[in-house]
């Protein structure tokens, strides 16, 4: 029988995101493996996420992509999971999580593969400076046991995501209030589960590979 929350995932992908994101939620859902070569950028997987990459979901047939949208969406979708503040306090919420989507993204990928702004060029950069984003990025995990405070919410499952294989990959430099805010993520259950189930594929398709 086919649900109705479908997930489209690697587990050796930014997919890690979007299970944890649907842990949290609590809601059951289908996955859908894919592999990078074949499945990811066939035709009827292409019908459904144009770029054919990972991860995407589909609830009820209405397809989001982009692992901010998909932690984004979940929350609304299942407001009982109490993952997302009122919407009138919200500013947070939507400030951080599109802070990391965006500069945050830009910044470290760039970073790890060797592209350099041009000295003067900051300007012309979504994020300015690497070291400007990451100090931005320490202000979102300072003010509070998470980013909206006292309730944890889809924010800190995406942002977190970022600080947490940033620390892990060295891609993010190591600084107290990264590894405190990181070491409260790793302590929920949601983000436990997600790295088991991950855990078991990745080791799984090394032992078929």
């Amino acid at each position: 029988m086919t649900l109705d929350l479908i997930f489209y995932t690697n587990p050796m992908s930014r997919g890690q995101i979007a299970r944890w994101m649907l842990e949290e939620v609590g809601e059951v859902y289908e996955t859908v493996l894919l592999d990078y070569g074949t499945t990811m950028k066939a035709a009827d997987y292409r019908a459904i996420n144009p770029m054919g990459k990972v991860p995407t979901i589909v609830h009820d047939g209405r397809i989001v992509t982009e692992c901010a949208a998909i932690c984004a969406y979940l929350a609304d979708a299942f407001p009982a999971a109490n993952l997302a503040p009122p919407p009138t306090e919200r500013h947070a919420y939507y400030r951080w999580l599109f802070f990391a989507a965006g500069p945050v993204e830009a910044a470290v990928t760039n970073r790890a593969m060797g592209f350099v702004v041009p000295e003067g060029r900051e300007r012309s950069a979504g994020y300015g400076s690497f070291d400007d984003t990451i100090d931005a990025l320490e202000t979102a995990v300072s003010g509070g046991p998470w980013i909206c405070g006292d309730q944890f919410t889809a924010a800190d499952v995406y942002v977190g995501s970022q600080i947490d294989w940033g620390l892990s990959f060295k891609t993010i430099p190591s600084r107290p209030a990264f590894e405190d805010y990181a070491a409260r993520l790793r302590t929920r259950p949601a983000y436990q589960r997600q790295k088991a189930i991950d855990g078991a594929l990745i080791a799984e398709m090394q032992k078929q590979g």
